[in-house]
């Protein structure tokens, strides 16, 4: 199968093109049996010819090309119609009556604060023009009307608000909010190509509108993303506020499985500029070694790398609720555990050559020694809660 795609070099386009092109390189196999020949980039530094070209093989048209930010509002028809019209009169010459997807915006539904938009009216006209094609031709055409989308390599100071708040709080810059109420309804780059490359497959979701609400219909004339988060603009600066912390705090912020939470931290890591991709790390260094803790959780506990010079004991402690995991990753060591009303010592090898985890069991004092005489011993060690010096759970007894 050929794609094409206007409007590569965009937010959208970007985007959809990396994951068509791991498609077409057998990179990613999660959508079944679809194969992917070619992918055709077209962007505004492209030619007709080139456009010409790929109109008569393609067998599937992803229409991203627009305008969102014109000089003049007369920009905004002659991006966002006009353009839509020139390939479709190419696709037309050929005969060619491959599916045909536009990205549209909530904007073009004229309701509300959008009645008067000039934008709106441009993505409406382009609609109606998708929508004539089809009567016309016959071909299969998939309107979307994307709400506010979000996600790495998009554009900041353009037309996101989540792309501008990522790279200012990124570069220490300031950020201006007029209304922390303001509802948003956010849409994941990552779910948007997922869909995408679903319609691909015949696998769209469709829809159709009451007024800018998505009324989900099998027979809709519109097409939809079902994955979308509802939130507000003062919520959404503190969580990419409490994210700018984590390398203070070392807290790595709740972010649960298809949460918003999670898919903007992946935004807001692609802003960091390269001072800040590294950052360090307090080591609690003495004669014994070194102790370093890496991430803390909120409901999960924290990480920590613990290094050990030749022939040190470290530990020799025990505690009531508290539990850790130790992991030998480097050198050659042996751990040792007891429970503290009895005598009997169990005792694990480790080496950073066969990595196994082992248990600090509650209530068995334990403690872990470097048998090399030569090399560091390396090991992370899990911890069921963070560190709390007001109530560390942590009593001093030999093994």
């Amino acid at each position: 199968m050929k794609i094409l795609v206007t409007g590569a070099k965009g937010f959208v386009g970007k985007n959809l093109c990396a994951q068509l092109n791991n498609i077409r390189e057998g990179k990613n196999k999660s959508y079944g049996d679809l194969t992917i020949s070619e992918v055709f980039e077209y962007d505004i530094d492209c030619s007709l010819e080139q456009l010409d070209s790929y109109c008569q093989s393609c067998d599937f048209v992803f229409n991203l090309a627009g305008v969102n930010r014109p000089q003049n509002q007369e920009e905004f028809m002659l991006g966002n119609f006009g353009f839509a019209s020139t390939l479709l009169d190419l696709l037309k010459k050929y005969k060619n009556t491959c599916p045909v997807m536009i990205s549209s915006s909530i904007q073009a539904t004229l309701a509300g604060r959008f009645g008067t938009s000039e934008y709106g009216k441009s993505k409406k006209a382009g609609e109606e023009l998708m929508f004539e094609y089809a009567q016309e031709t016959g071909t299969k055409v998939l309107v979307y009307r994307f709400p506010n989308l979000f996600g790495k390599w998009c554009r900041p100071n353009y037309n996101s608000a989540i792309a501008t708040f990522c790279h200012n709080i990124t570069n220490d810059l300031p950020i201006q909010v007029n209304d922390r109420t303001v509802e948003m309804e956010l849409l994941y780059i990552d779910d948007l190509v997922d869909e995408m490359i679903n319609a691909i497959l015949g696998n769209e979701h469709r829809c159709e509108f009451e007024g800018v609400v998505t009324v989900p219909s099998e027979t809709g004339r519109y097409c939809y993303c079902p994955i979308t988060h509802k939130t507000t603009l003062g919520d959404i600066v503190d969580i990419i506020y409490a994210f700018a912390e984590q390398p203070k705090t070392l807290n790595i912020p709740e972010i649960p499985a298809n949460s918003l939470a999670k898919k903007l931290y992946s935004t807001y890591l692609s802003y960091l500029p390269k001072e800040k991709v590294a950052f360090p790390l307090k080591m609690n260094v003495d004669q014994r070694g070194s102790f370093t803790e890496l991430v803390h959780t909120l409901n999960c506990g924290q990480v920590s790398i613990n290094i050990s010079k030749p022939g040190i004991t470290k530990g020799q402690h025990w505690h009531n609720t508290k539990w850790e995991f130790f992991i030998v990753v480097s050198g050659h060591g042996l751990i040792q555990q007891r429970r503290i009303d009895s005598d009997e010592i169990i005792e694990f090898e480790v080496t950073g050559e066969n990595i196994q985890c082992i248990h600090m069991l509650p209530g068995y004092t334990h403690n872990i020694i470097n048998l090399s005489d030569t090399h560091d011993l390396v090991t992370v060690m899990y911890c069921n809660e963070i560190f709390d010096p007001n109530k560390p759970d942590t009593f001093f007894l030999p093994v």
